[in-house]
């Protein structure tokens, strides 16, 4: 790892008051369900179609985001 990343990561840990092994797991966690989560995307335009603009704009306001326009 990369010394100003493992700094970063010591430090984000020491913010969020767990160790560095724990913000790693959780880290890590978060990225397989992203993982997973695009997959499963992708899945459903694979058999329904892409998304439409307007899906995905309803689905970022629900997320509480600000739309895309970058994708679609």
């Amino acid at each position: 790892m990369p010394p100003e990343l493992g700094e970063g990561v010591r430090q984000a840990a020491a913010r969020q008051g767990t160790s560095v092994s724990m913000w790693l797991t959780d880290a890590a966690a978060d990225k397989l369900r992203n993982e997973l989560l695009g997959a499963a995307l992708d899945q459903w335009e694979a058999e329904d179609g892409r998304f439409t603009q307007a899906e995905l704009d309803e689905a970022a306001s629900r997320l509480g985001l600000a739309p895309r326009s970058d994708v679609a």
